[in-house]
């Protein structure tokens, strides 16, 4: 009997610096079936040194980089073609923008099925070079990529809409997370590491874990702290994370004289570590498809106050396991920070069903399953299973 051959799979990624769909991918890499696939990971160019691409090589799947600069470069469909030529996959799956739009069109030149995920929602100014970039994302994954994913609902309604794509070729899945490091505990260590970073072992945690750009809404939330402060003075808020709005953030901490209740981490690794020890998740953002943090903070079994925009309500239901709050709105942001701050039982009852939702929506061997289940789909019907 014939035994079955490992499927070749390339992961195509812009980059692998500390966004979302970058340590996402990480996530899932770490619990594929590599019995059945051989996945491999190509980002086409490097953003503050490819930090996640180290955690994709320790579960021992090879990452490599061709180097573009953008969607100009005369070079890049070319480097690709051959680059892929060389590795000669058996299948495609594109992330993000540039990816989309050079994968699905290499994809096709190839012969090689493509899949694509969209984690966002686009829609940049009229005229604009993104929006013009965003216009032929579209148009590849129209024409060229044989089926799409979108991490939301929302997310995929608002594809279809605004980038025409057919229904019938794009579907949801939702992100999923590994729930084991999330597991809830107060261990002994917390208190060492509330004081390595100048918090009081009793002091009321707030905390984001997000990158440092406009549009994650932090200012809003440095700007509701006064407010919170008055009523709970011994608050303290963790920003967790990097990003090209840090310099902004920390001027305007420093601008209201909050400087010594504010602590910014960083890009951290010990994400759960983090969460354990703060007492309420806060994301204040403009725009989101399926924030995968907020699959994390559920896991920790911490209440939430999360913007209500994009694809958020369909992981927090208001009131059941999370506060919703308009975006931009420090009043209102604030006040759904006190309820919970000043209300520990309602507190902990969101946690606790916040941690139900996620372990039956949100685990990521389920989404493994299907996503794997797709690949197979696709492969079929190219005629590219190999045994």
């Amino acid at each position: 009997m014939a035994t079955m051959k490992q499927k070749r799979i390339i992961w195509l990624i812009d980059s692998l610096g500390w966004g979302g769909a970058e340590r996402l991918l990480a996530a899932y890499l770490q619990h594929f079936d590599t019995t059945r696939f051989e996945p491999r990971v190509c980002a086409l160019h490097a953003r503050d040194g490819n930090p996640v691409a180290a955690d994709i090589e320790r579960a021992g799947i090879p990452v490599d980089t061709i180097s573009l600069r953008h969607l100009r470069d005369p070079l890049g469909l070319s480097r690709l073609l051959n680059y892929l030529r060389q590795q000669q996959p058996d299948l495609l799956h594109t992330q993000l923008g540039f990816a989309d739009t050079l994968g699905s069109l290499a994809g096709r030149i190839l012969n090689i099925p493509t899949v694509s995920t969209l984690h966002t929602f686009d829609n940049p100014s009229p005229g604009s070079r993104s929006y013009w970039r965003n216009q032929l994302k579209w148009w590849s994954l129209r024409y060229f990529c044989d089926r799409v994913i979108a991490v939301s609902e929302g997310t995929r309604q608002h594809h279809i809409r605004r980038g025409k794509l057919p229904p019938d070729k794009i579907m949801t899945l939702y992100n999923g997370i590994d729930l084991s490091p999330f597991t809830h505990s107060r261990n002994g260590h917390q208190r060492a590491e509330r004081q390595a970073l100048g918090i009081p072992p009793e002091a009321p945690l707030l905390i984001t874990v997000a990158v440092l750009r406009p549009l994650k809404g932090i200012q809003y939330m440095i700007e509701a702290l006064p407010a919170i402060l008055k009523a709970v003075p011994e608050a303290h808020y963790l920003v967790v994370g990097s990003g090209p709005h840090e310099a902004p953030l920390k001027e305007s901490v420093k601008t209201q004289g909050l400087s010594e209740r504010v602590i910014f981490t960083g890009a951290r690794h010990d994400v759960p570590n983090l969460l354990a020890l703060s007492d309420l998740f806060v994301l204040p953002t403009l725009t989101e498809a399926l924030p995968t943090v907020l699959a994390e903070a559920m896991a920790a079994q911490k209440p939430i106050v999360v913007s209500n925009v994009g694809g958020v309500p369909e992981m927090i239901e208001h009131g059941c396991n999370g506060l919703l709050v308009p975006p931009a709105d420090p009043a209102r942001l604030a006040e759904a920070c006190l309820q919970l701050l000043q209300n520990p039982v309602q507190a902990q009852d969101l946690a606790r069903v916040g941690r139900q939702v996620v372990e039956q929506r949100f685990n990521i061997r389920a989404q493994v399953q299907q996503l794997g289940g797709l690949y197979e789909e696709l492969l079929a019907q190219r005629g590219r299973s190999r045994s």
